[in-house]
């Protein structure tokens, strides 16, 4: 079964790293293995929420997201996307973008690097705002519950995570902008610039936000629409079209789908920045991040469960929280790529073990579940 799944991830893997040590020698396939792991972290709770929907749809509609959502997840927002950012951001076209990364490595690291207040402005707001939205929800579960709960109570202030993102935003404009690192080890006034990328990134995320939340309430209003037709067909005694209403509400489940994808993939993306500026080895970490999130994703359907580690969520979104703030902070200063990397891995690995411990505890007790049992000790 977990070969079925997951062949296609593995095979991906063998040829990405192997791909990862020709490229770029073991620093490359440790900055490949690095991402890859990040992606699959960082989108864990993205194949969860794939996999409800998913398995409310038809096999042809699962088998077109299995492929053709596929090539729009790896190939458009995977690698495309990168090379649009790098491309806007330096200035450059596209098609000129790749031939630098591929031909010219130090001209292309130099405008990566000149551009980079911009990426991580830009990246950092947008992860920011995953953060602040996850963090200020009241949730039924809570991980660290001396932060959350708090937390959740501010929330309620309509808007209050833009008016945080933004304080943010001015306050890395002023400190971090004014003194960006530029190539050579120059600094340069980007105040103007980090502000207006910071605000573009915000914007991103609400229209990506907003774009879900359509297709979302499309989707609602299908399901309801056909669910009253059905029983007005059986109160008549007609015939129900079981492939019509299928096919009608699984084709908004795709398009929600792949919008979703879409914000989820955002934060793989724009971290990866955070972890290095090459395209060809992001690309490869990415791609095979999210071959794992489709495998994932397929495994959680066919074995009719959701989610068991219920604090694994908590701690992606604690990692996308540390990647925004390192990217505002790299705006001014290096960090390393390892220590970046490493950050989300630890976060995710605590959360698992936590959650493993959480699932010991409830079945110990006879499978009782609350707030209060779900809590992790504050000295964790």
């Amino acid at each position: 079964m977990v070969l079925k799944t997951f062949g296609w991830s593995f095979a991906v893997t063998a040829l990405g790293l192997v791909a990862a040590v020709l490229y770029g020698g073991w620093a490359g396939f440790g900055v490949v293995a690095i991402l890859s792991i990040l992606e699959i972290s960082l989108s864990f709770d993205n194949a969860v929420v794939n996999a409800g929907i998913l398995k409310k749809m038809n096999a042809f509609w699962q088998k077109i997201f299995l492929t053709i959502g596929i090539l729009i997840a790896v190939f458009g927002m995977r690698l495309v996307f990168p090379v649009v950012i790098v491309a806007i951001s330096a200035k450059i076209g596209p098609i000129e973008a790749v031939d630098l990364a591929m031909t010219d490595k130090d001209h292309y690291q130099e405008l990566v690097t000149d551009a980079h207040p911009s990426i991580a402005a830009f990246g950092g707001m947008f992860l920011l705002m995953i953060f602040l939205n996850f963090l200020f929800e009241d949730r039924e579960i809570k991980w660290l519950t001396w932060i959350e709960r708090p937390l959740a109570k501010l929330g309620r202030v309509d808007m209050l995570s833009v008016c945080i993102a933004l304080i943010v935003l001015l306050i890395s404009a002023m400190t971090f902008g004014s003194q960006a690192h530029q190539h050579g080890g120059t600094h340069a006034d980007k105040a103007e610039t980090v502000l207006l990328a910071g605000i573009a990134g915000l914007i991103t995320y609400l229209i990506v936000g907003g774009l879900s939340s359509f297709f979302e309430d499309k989707l609602e209003e299908g399901e309801e629409r056909e669910h009253e037709a059905e029983e007005e067909a059986k109160r008549q005694g007609k015939p129900v079209s079981a492939v019509k209403l299928a096919g009608k509400a699984a084709f908004f489940m795709f398009l929600y789908l792949e919008v979703l994808d879409a914000s989820f993939s955002f934060d793989g993306v724009i971290g990866a920045f955070a972890i290095t500026n090459d395209i060809v080895l992001m690309a490869l970490g990415l791609g095979i991040g999210a071959m794992y999130v489709r495998s994932l994703t397929v495994y959680l359907v066919r074995e009719g469960t959701l989610d068991d580690y219920v604090y694994l969520e908590h701690g992606a979104h604690y990692a996308i929280g540390a990647l925004a703030a390192i990217l505002l902070v790299t705006i001014r200063f290096q960090i390393s790529e390892m220590i970046t990397g490493l950050i989300g891995v630890v976060l995710i690995g605590v959360s698992f073990w936590s959650s493993v411990r959480r699932n010991k505890r409830l079945a110990a007790e006879g499978g009782e579940d609350s707030e209060d049992k779900a809590e992790i000790p504050s000295g964790v």
